[in-house]
């Protein structure tokens, strides 16, 4: 797999102190509240272990499963819905938590899924934030950091299914992907 990268943009370490900040953000906002975080699969089921770990206040986790990627590296613009949330999401002050906003095409279909469902609140953290390929007006409220439009694999960001499991995030080399 390693032969495969291209350049690291995101190193272990530095995605440990993303976790840390982000952990210690989201605490202090979410005081006193019903927090259900929902880790959108699969790419962000690695983002949620760590991120929730640095979450020092109670929260319920939930998981829900999109796709418009279908093994290529653009998003095809339809959204599929994979799997939906086992809790009902009444009365919780919800965080979608996603690894990479990228088109924001998934995300708008989610948050509009569960803004019907009487959540007290909705909010975005995305660790990874691509705004130059932004296709819809979305933002995510918490941010670990911005990346460029290239495409990035790791960390639970995949390539047809591939590169999970890689402890960083960088930069797939095109070759790989343009077979």
């Amino acid at each position: 797999m390693e032969k495969d990268i291209e350049k690291i943009l995101v190193s272990e370490s530095e995605i440990k102190e993303i976790c840390q900040r982000l952990g210690r953000q989201i605490s202090k906002d979410y005081e006193g509240k019903k927090l259900l975080l929902v880790s959108v699969l699969k790419g962000a089921v690695v983002f949620m272990g760590d991120l929730m770990r640095e979450i020092t206040i109670p929260c319920t986790i939930d998981f829900m499963a999109v796709s418009s990627y279908k093994n290529s590296t653009q998003s095809s613009g339809a959204v599929s819905f994979k799997k939906d949330l086992d809790i009902n999401p009444e009365g919780y002050d919800i965080l979608i938590v996603e690894d990479i906003l990228d088109s924001g095409l998934s995300l708008k279909s989610i948050t509009e899924v569960l803004k019907c469902r009487g959540a007290k609140s909705l909010k975005i953290c995305a660790f990874l934030d691509k705004p130059e390929n932004r296709q819809t007006e979305i933002t995510a409220d918490y941010v670990g950091t911005q990346v460029p439009n290239e495409f990035v694999v790791g960390y639970g960001l995949d390539y047809a299914e591939k590169y999970r499991n890689l402890p960083y995030v960088g930069v797939l080399k095109p070759q790989v992907y343009q077979k």
